[in-house]
This record gives structure tokens, C-alpha cells and sequence, in this order.
């Protein structure tokens, strides 16, 4: 069996954090290493009053409602931001400056999370940007609110749940959704027994994209207020080409992880908890970029089955299914529905704002009440309010980094299969593959220098 994955190992390519942090301490301009200025342990740091300071990292499109978000709350500032593309920054700054914020714009985030005043950052990058401002932040004694999906690979969620852990710091996965009515009505239904024993849930996206996808535009020069070497960052270099860009991205695996890294925690969040389940034991995927005509590399088909073992509410084994087609827009069981639940009893399907529930060969359900489903306006806001409250009382969040890791690396697993072609057994308790070495090479990446993965 091999062993969990040490401190040591999660150094990504060459040297020490305390290297590194020697070769810099400047600006964007003369980056040669990674370290911001005021890295240091800061585990007891607390907010200091009522009123907590946030600083913001990415304000392209998620980064922007993000702000709207939390500017709904009366306790709050909104100190720096930053963004390598100053278009996004420039928007930003005016969405707040509505509300009569005036924050400090910088292009490096690390200038951010040197700002002693600020409390917590909230970060809404490309995925391949996650790991490192988490981590850094976590150094420098700031909570985090962290877009989903967690991670760019499972190395990486692992270093950002030990740096959670080390430094006593809150953290918030944000997945709106968790904190809607709708999914707490439905999780309550599933456990209260009434679909009888669960064998399969299956989760089902569609989008009709024919025939260009995201289109085959030429590569080009990259816009000129944005730094799109840094936009790289621990990414191999490549030359710029729009459909890489901004929204896009997540299409390629050097930034992002498709489809299903993109929505696997809205869906399986429901699932895990609804069923309180931790890992599975197995793992089957097929797919490709199958239909669409473009330059995209993630899968415009796939499917995923994750086989678990008898856990948490489920007495039997069961399996959980991932289907998703961007090519056809028809979802499961011919409606819009994204997750069924499938049991012995009935079959519950939901969505966002939305549950159905049908009877097995028309038994009768017993011992449930039936409530009209809530919409799912307000959730954002419930999420946000539950991080800052607990900013300020010290206790964790529901969806926070560990939780995060749980739901994400269901992604990560699935295209450790598919891109190996092989059913893989999972370990979780040392997150390895036992029947696929080769699988275990996609448990990390290599980052492109001098960026490394801090511990």
C-alpha cells in the first residue's frame, strides 16, 4: 500500500517554499519567484472587529457576481482587488464603487494577501489558480471563500486542506447551491427512508453546442492591459489564442477540467449530502470530444460510473452515474431534471428550484410530507452570510475545503480513468490508485517554474 502524500511531495518540481521565498520579494513585473511579502504563521490571527475586510482575487464574470454577493451584506469592505486582465479589475471597480467601496486594484494577487487590514479573501480564478492563492493566504492568517471546483488535481486539495488545518483558518467552497432550500427539502425526503434502498443515482447535463463549440480561432496577441504570462502562471507556456481565454478556459486541461470539474460540485453536493457518503472504491469513464468542431480538448461526451461500497445512509452498495452531452439538450427522463435518485420504493428527480417524486409501481408513500419546492434565489446570498459569520465565530462551514476536496476529486478520479483508458480501484484513505501506476502520474501536476505548490 502506498503511502499518503508527504509535505515534501507536495513541493511541485524544484525546492523549498523557504527557497523560494528568498528569490523574491517584488512586484509582477520582476517576478522570479512566488512568495508574497508577509508570508508567516498566523495561526491566531482573528478579525478585528465587527466590520470584516475582504480583498478579492479574479473579478472576470464569476469574480463580479461573487462581489454583487457579498456586497448585499452591511458588515463588510471591500479592501484590494486584483486581476491580470485590467478590463476585468476596471469593471469591477466601478460595480463597487456603486456602492461606495474604493478598493486598491493591483494585477499580482500577492499584493493582495499582503494587506495586514484584511480578513478574508475571496478567490474566483481559472481553476489552475485556486491552489496557490488559497494556500498563501491561509500562510498569511486570511480566511477563504474558493470558487468551485476546489482543486486543479488532488495533490493540490490536499495541500489547501492542510493549510485550512495548520492555520486554523476558515475556508468556504463556494457551491451556492448548498445553501438553497430546495436541496435541504430534498436531502430531508432521502432520509427519511422513504424511496426505500438506493442503487443508482444518475446525474445528467445537456447543452446543444453544433457544430462550433467554442470555435477554431487563430492564435493571436494577447490584449495589451492584461498580463498574460501571469494569467499562465503555473501552466506551460503557450501562445495566446481567445478560446483559451476568459469563460473558455475550463475546456483545457492545463487550466481546467471540462464539464464535469465545472458542475460536478453543484450536483454531487446533493448527493453526498443527502447520503452522507465519503469515497467510492471504483471508477469507469468513457467519452471524447466526440461532435464538436473546435479547438477544445475536455470531453463533449461522457460518462462516469463511481462505484461505492455500503456507506454512511446507503446499506447496500450502490453507484453513482455521470452523463453529460453537449451536443443534445435533453436531460434525465425526458425533462430538465439534473439528479435522480432511484430506489426500491420511488424515484426522486430534482433540480435547482425543483424535486418530483414517483411511486414504484404505485406504492403508496408513507411517513413523508410533500412540500411544495422553494426556489433557490436567496442562496448566494445564505452562503456568503454563513462564511462571514463564521469569519467571525471561528467555527467551520458546511461546505468548507475538506468537504470541497470530497466532492471535487470525484472530477479528478473520473479523468484519471478516462485519460488511462482503465477502471481504477481507489484508495482513498491514501488517495492512490492500487491497480493503475500510471493513473497515479494525473495526482499532480508540473507547474511551470518559478510558480510552486507552497505547503
Amino acid at each position: 500500500m502506498c503511502n499518503k502524500i508527504s509535505r515534501r511531495e507536495m513541493i511541485v518540481k524544484s525546492g523549498t517554499v523557504a527557497a523560494a521565498g528568498a528569490l523574491l520579494r517584488g512586484c509582477a513585473s520582476t517576478r522570479s519567484a512566488v512568495l508574497p511579502r508577509k508570508i508567516r504563521d498566523a495561526s491566531a490571527r482573528r478579525p478585528a472587529g465587527d466590520r470584516l475586510a475582504l480583498g478579492f482575487i479574479g473579478t472576470g464574470g464569476m469574480g463580479q457576481d461573487l462581489l454583487r454577493t457579498f456586497m448585499v451584506h452591511d458588515d463588510i469592505d471591500i479592501v484590494a482587488m486584483a486581476d491580470v486582465y485590467d478590463k476585468h479589475a476596471h469593471e469591477a471597480a466601478k460595480l463597487v464603487s456603486e456602492k461606495g467601496y474604493k478598493p486598491q486594484l493591483y494585477r499580482d494577487f500577492r499584493r493582495v494577501i499582503d494587506h495586514s487590514d484584511i480578513d478574508a479573501v475571496v478567490i474566483a480564478t481559472p481553476d489552475h489558480w485556486h491552489a496557490i492563492p488559497t494556500i498563501f493566504a491561509c500562510h498569511a492568517g486570511k480566511d477563504v471563500y474558493i470558487e468551485k471546483p476546489l482543486s486543479h488535481s488532488i495533490f493540490e486539495g490536499r495541500a489547501m486542506i492542510e493549510a485550512a488545518r495548520r492555520f486554523n483558518r476558515v475556508t468556504q467552497l463556494g457551491t451556492l447551491i448548498h445553501s438553497s432550500d430546495t436541496y435541504r427539502q430534498v436531502a430531508s425526503i432521502i432520509q427519511s427512508g422513504v424511496l426505500g434502498d438506493i442503487s443508482r443515482v444518475r446525474i445528467g447535463l445537456a447543452n446543444n453546442k453544433i457544430p462550433d463549440g467554442i470555435g477554431r480561432p487563430a492564435d493571436c496577441s494577447p490584449p495589451a492591459d492584461c498580463d498574460y504570462d501571469f494569467w499562465l502562471g503555473p501552466a506551460p507556456k503557450r501562445p495566446f489564442n481567445p478560446a483559451r481565454f476568459t469563460f473558455n478556459w475550463r475546456f483545457f486541461w492545463e487550466y481546467g477540467g471540462g464539464q464535469l470539474a465545472d458542475f460536478i460540485c453543484h450536483f454531487v453536493d446533493l448527493v453526498y449530502m443527502s447520503l452522507d457518503l465519503k469515497a467510492p472504491k471504483s471508477v469507469t469513464a468513457g467519452g471524447g470530444r466526440y461532435i464538436l468542431e473546435d479547438i477544445a480538448e475536455t470531453p463533449d461526451t461522457l460518462d462516469v460510473i463511481w462505484e461505492y461500497e455500503p456507506q454512511g445512509r446507503c446499506a447496500k452498495p450502490f453507484q453513482l452515474v455521470w452523463s453529460h452531452n453537449d451536443a443534445c439538450g435533453r436531460r434525465l427522463e425526458g425533462g430538465e431534471w439534473s439528479i435522480a435518485f432511484y430506489g426500491s420504493n420511488a424515484t426522486l428527480l430534482a433540480h435547482y428550484g425543483a424535486y418530483l417524486i414517483i411511486p414504484e409501481m404505485d406504492r403508496p408513500l408513507e411517513g413523508v410530507k410533500l412540500e411544495e419546492a422553494a426556489t433557490w434565489s436567496g442562496c448566494a446570498e445564505r452562503h456568503s452570510r454563513e462564511f462571514l459569520t463564521s469569519v467571525k465565530s471561528r467555527k467551520r462551514c458546511s461546505c468548507d475545503v475538506e468537504y470541497g476536496h470530497q466532492m471535487t476529486k470525484l472530477a479528478h478520479i473520473a479523468h484519471m480513468a478516462l485519460r488511462t483508458g482503465r477502471k481504477l480501484t481507489w484508495d482513498d484513505e491514501n488517495e492512490r490508485c492500487i491497480n493503475a501506476p500510471e493513473a497515479n502520474r494525473l495526482l499532480s501536476r508540473e507547474y511551470r517554474a518559478p510558480w510552486v505548490l507552497p505547503t
